[in-house]
């Protein structure tokens, strides 16, 4: 980083408005300083580095021609909008950045009226946008909206949706693509290799004069054909650029504009705003600029953790101890051992190698390794396709993705019985990304679809043995694990079979039964051991399956021991505990005493994992905390707070 300029400008931001009285040698300091105070905070709390120092000029250039919060400005996915907050009234906040109580890593409604729409999973600006710009022409308002869209965004086919009807309608839409040919690793696909071929003003004004000088040469017609082409220069552009994809959605294209060049930007964008209809503004950005380590290796720099600016490299945990594996690693080397054993073994990832830990696998066995970009949808009927052909396909996927495939999984995959394994990576609170990528609802929305084989790991030795289940299974499966590190159990050698259906008791006592599944279940043996201190035993069940349930296992304990308790992390509503709940009505059956620990019926805030853990009473302090209160309801009595969170 450049040292700090005599006079700070970032300090004297507190509304874009400011920006229109700055010169170009002030707006260029100030991109620099906005670059340094990004990579100081991120250092600090981690977040989105890569992508966010990438679009410092083009943010700027927006706020300097348009006039937010009246124009409004969509940004997809948002994960890119430091320089956004930055310049909005947040930056006396900015160092609170993802922390708990602090600001929101994506444009938040609530955070400011500068976010006019809350986004944080990808392809929904152009559909925003154009919503707002029909709201706008409805109420005879002359302010522009804006959406601005990565070209990783645009291999989902929401984009193109939007894209479709925006040019019928023929609203004064302006939709920015923001390309720098990664949306988190490398784009993929025919059509993200359209969009990334670029012209250099002396590669194209070469073409042009060997292509004149060919057609002059034909006897006869070549000089009227050169008069022609004048006439219309636009067409060669046309076909040598995307301009003919986006002119066939009846958008005026302009571009590749060179995106971190502030004079162009600007000139651009205030053609844009004089343009009736919808208008695509191509922007060529670097991911990562300004900051070596970024530049160098954007996809690790995409989402990061704290780091040291110096080196680049990750912050060591304070204790100094080695950090036992994470679960994305655990998944991403059994997956590979098990193709090792089996060639129909097949993976798949939506733009996500890396995240999801696939990295290993696509280098072992590239021919079964599929990248099908930021498309959810078609990642789940790509694999139903191949697993009705004999094959075992394995789709890997951050838990809050997967909901943008719902019907795929119930149509595709479950109507038709197939083998296809859906592990879900980021299970439960994902910490510091907040609510748009909590996995918060997975087992409720996949528990009640018929054929669905639902499970969750105690820990990462566990979910091996869980993959290798799934695989064996002949019709649907799904496991869930969290985002983070493994509880640094030992790791068996070989792979176990575990019987569909069947949990396990973990710990054993008389008092109290806890009935957990997944990483719960650490935190249900924790709670177990703190109330032996306080004379109460507890039975601790690893239920593992929330489908099909071990009905013989929890409603035989139910019934020897009286009180119960239910933990997960999941939404209560329609969740494990849910389940368990309607087993005893089945049977006919109701315990002395029973509680659902859980996520509230709210959207759980961005912070620590730890924090929101225990905010929402599922940490062992809270498990701990609710079981002393329920072995104080006399026997017979029925709990008021039944279905309730342990704390508010």
């Amino acid at each position: 980083m450049k040292e700090e300029h005599a006079t700070n400008l970032l300090s004297q931001i507190d509304s874009p408005s400011q920006l229109r009285h700055f010169s170009l040698a002030q707006l260029q300091q100030l991109a620099q300083e906005i670059r340094d105070q990004i990579i100081r905070t991120v250092a600090q709390n981690g977040g989105h580095l890569a992508p966010n120092l990438g679009v410092v000029e083009l943010t700027l250039a927006l706020h300097t021609v348009f006039d937010a919060p009246r124009d409004k400005i969509i940004w997809d996915v948002g994960h890119q909008a430091y320089t956004h907050k930055l310049l909005t009234g947040r930056r006396s906040q900015f160092h609170t950045l993802r922390q708990y109580e602090g600001i929101s890593g994506f444009p938040k409604k609530s955070e400011s009226k500068f976010d006019p729409f809350g986004t944080g999973h990808s392809g929904t600006s152009i559909s925003a946008s154009l919503g707002i710009t029909v709201a706008n022409s409805l109420k005879g308002s002359p302010n522009r909206t804006i959406a601005v869209i990565g070209d990783g965004s645009m291999t989902g086919g929401m984009a193109f949706e939007g894209l479709n009807h925006a040019g019928d309608l023929n609203r004064n839409l302006i939709v920015v693509l923001n390309d720098n040919e990664m949306s988190i690793s490398p784009n993929v696909g025919a059509l993200s290799a359209f969009l990334s071929r670029k012209l250099s003003n002396k590669t194209l004004v070469n073409l042009k004069k060997q292509m004149e000088g060919f057609l002059r040469s034909l006897p006869g017609v070549g000089p009227n054909i050169v008069n022609i082409l004048k006439k219309s220069e636009d067409s060669l552009v046309t076909l040598l650029t995307p301009g003919m994809l986006f002119q066939a959605l009846d958008f005026h294209y302009i571009g590749p504009i060179q995106g971190h060049r502030l004079d162009r930007l600007i000139d651009t964008f205030k053609t844009a705003r004089e343009i009736d209809g919808p208008v695509l503004v191509h922007v060529i950005t670097q991911k990562g600029k300004g900051y070596h380590p970024a530049e160098s290796d954007p996809a690790n720099f995409h989402g990061v953790g704290a780091f040291d600016i110096a080196t680049g490299r990750s912050c060591n945990s304070s204790s100094g101890k080695p950090c036992a594996p994470s679960y994305t690693e655990i998944f991403g080397e059994t997956i590979t051992r098990l193709g090792e054993w089996d060639p129909k073994v097949i993976a798949i990832t939506a733009a996500m190698p890396q995240g999801t830990g696939l990295e290993l696998f696509a280098r072992r066995f590239p021919e079964r390794f599929f990248d099908v970009g930021i498309a959810e949808q078609h990642s789940v009927t790509f694999a139903a396709g191949l697993a009705s052909q004999g094959f075992k396909p394995v789709v890997a996927v951050y838990s809050t993705f997967l909901q943008r495939a719902y019907d795929q999984i119930v149509h595709d995959v479950c109507l038709q019985n197939l083998p296809v394994v859906f592990a879900m990576d980021r299970g439960g609170l994902v910490g510091e990304d907040g609510p748009t990528h909590h996995g918060a609802f997975d087992l409720a929305y996949l528990r009640h679809i018929p054929n669905m084989v639902l499970m969750a790991p105690k820990d990462e030795n566990e979910l091996q043995h869980m993959l290798y289940t799934a695989l064996d299974h002949p019709g649907p499966a799904a496991l869930r694990y969290p985002r983070g590190n493994g509880a640094g159990v030992e790791l068996d050698a070989g792979f176990k079979l575990l019987p569909i259906g069947k949990g396990e008791v973990v710990r054993e006592g008389d008092d109290i039964l806890i009935v957990a599944v997944g990483v719960s279940v650490q935190s249900a043996l924790e709670a177990a051991e703190h109330l032996a201190q306080q004379a109460f035993q507890a039975t601790v069940v690893n239920a593992r399956f929330v489908k099909p349930l071990d009905e013989e296992l929890i409603l035989g304990l139910a019934r020897k021991i009286g009180r119960v308790i239910t933990v997960e992390e999941n939404v209560l509503q329609g969740g494990f505990g849910s389940a368990v709940l309607e087993m005893f009505q089945e049977a006919g059956y109701f315990p002395k005493a029973f509680l659902r620990l859980g996520l509230p019926d709210s959207f759980v805030p961005h912070g620590n994992q730890r924090i929101l853990r225990n905010l929402c009473g599922i940490d062992a302090e809270g498990i701990e905390q609710s079981a002393l209160r329920l072995l104080k309801v006399h026997d017979g009595q029925f709990l008021r707070a039944i279905g309730q969170t342990a704390r508010r």
